[in-house]
């Protein structure tokens, strides 16, 4: 689940690279409370470290208050994220990301069929292992990286995806054109901060702040249709809403 990009030869000890990247991961939804932790042996195994390393990770998680730690039980998150849902029109909310894409450039990096890991496959609910659609894309804004977007989509979805359209066009007004009509979605927004893979991308310094977007739009019926996560660099994006009062009705 975790897409931490571990610097060997960073100056920050590789059990605290995967502690940043397991602690975004928590405060930003992804590991929900009561959800559990990968054991030292997976850990280890998964970033080609000794469990000694992988211990001292899980056990900088325990020392924030973010996970417990028990014995023949393992770990599991405690941590619970305090932001309500809020409500918002899923109309305006196209359009003004449609009207944002055209605002700035893209590089598409990689346009490529996959198959869904357990997490994708989950919040497009298809089968694992599923063909999607892969789309890695950098956002351009006066010249400099704004963010990294990556976008999973069904392969049936996304079959007729270009390269050249992707470059041009919002993928949301692909998807409209294509015929697909958006119904609804659900976006998390999440402070994180930068893995030494994403920082390249961004042309930023690694553990630099990040602002995370995951967003999962469906169509009419309620079936997913892309789940999009876009991580913009925060020392460059900026987030604003208009906020109106109710107005009195008329008497």
């Amino acid at each position: 689940m975790t897409s931490v990009g571990l610097q060997r030869d960073d100056a920050i000890p590789l059990y605290h690279q995967i502690f940043l990247g397991l602690r975004d991961e928590i405060l930003s939804g992804r590991r929900g409370f009561g959800s559990a932790m990968p054991t030292e042996h997976d850990l280890a195994g998964r970033f080609g470290v000794s469990r000694i390393t992988a211990r001292r990770a899980l056990a900088e998680l325990a020392s924030h208050g973010l996970v417990e730690r028990r014995r023949r039980v393992g770990t599991r998150v405690i941590f619970r994220a305090p932001a309500a849902p809020i409500e918002a029109d899923i109309d305006q909310a196209v359009e003004s990301l449609i009207a944002f894409g055209r605002d700035t450039q893209v590089r598409l990096i990689a346009l490529d069929t996959v198959s869904a890991v357990a997490e994708i496959a989950e919040r497009l609910a298809i089968p694992a292992g599923a063909a999607v659609v892969r789309a890695l894309r950098v956002r351009f804004l006066d010249g400099e990286p704004l963010g990294a977007i990556v976008s999973h989509v069904p392969e049936a979805v996304g079959a007729g995806l270009s390269r050249d359209d992707l470059t041009v066009t919002p993928l949301l007004e692909l998807l409209r054109a294509a015929g697909h009509r958006i119904g609804g979605g659900q976006q998390t927004i999440a402070a994180v901060s930068a893995d030494p893979a994403l920082a390249r991308l961004l042309g930023t310094e690694p553990r630099a702040a990040v602002i995370r977007i995951e967003r999962v739009v469906a169509a009419a019926d309620g079936t997913p249709l892309l789940l999009t996560v876009a991580q913009y660099r925060g020392d460059r994006y900026r987030l604003s809403v208009d906020l109106h009062g109710v107005r009195p009705a008329a008497g």
